[in-house]
């Protein structure tokens, strides 16, 4: 009671000994947690064949427009865009609105799942990602026209298909670019 307990280094996702494992020799050094070494090996030779660049260019441009689609549905988001990440778009929850039922519905009837504020800004935010293979533009669409009839039945005041149309028109916009 009382002493600090030295600790040894973690093995767990230890990249050198992973590596080891994935080489020529595959060196056995703890037991894994095989089906994530997998994922994280698939995930970066997604990475890979897409080309870093490429990816990011592709988050930027999908955030781009659920960004144009929020707007329409009278949206806005919590953070400066000098400091917005690509793939987490965080969007304040208008006034009037329930935010937890918002995502209860998403999820219930669209099979969507999105976040709730965490801290200080519980009920008051969105959090939306648009990671890996969800930053195109078929689930950025499918979002905001699920969004807009969450909204919707909330009596949250929006001109049908506006979100998806100003996303679209968006889209359009960035590939004559």
């Amino acid at each position: 009671r009382g002493r600090l307990v030295e600790r040894s280094p973690s093995w767990y996702l230890d990249l050198r000994m992973v590596g080891s494992y994935w080489g020529k020799a595959r060196t056995y050094h703890h037991t894994a947690p095989i089906s994530m070494n997998y994922a994280l090996h698939r995930a970066l030779g997604l990475v890979v064949e897409e080309g870093l660049e490429q990816r990011w260019r592709r988050h930027r441009r999908h955030q781009g427009a659920l960004l144009a689609g929020l707007e329409a549905l009278g949206l806005k988001p919590l953070v400066a865009p000098e400091f917005r990440l690509w793939p987490l778009t965080t969007i304040c929850v208008p006034e009037g609105i329930d935010e937890a039922r918002v995502r209860a519905h998403l999820l219930e009837e669209f099979n969507l799942e999105i976040g709730g504020g965490l801290g200080a800004l519980q009920g008051k935010v969105w959090r939306v990602g648009l990671m890996g293979e969800n930053s195109r533009p078929e689930p950025v669409l499918f979002f905001l026209d699920a969004l807009e009839k969450c909204l919707r039945s909330q009596n949250h005041p929006v001109k049908k298909g506006a979100g998806t149309e100003s996303a679209t028109d968006y889209l359009t916009d960035a590939a004559r670019a």
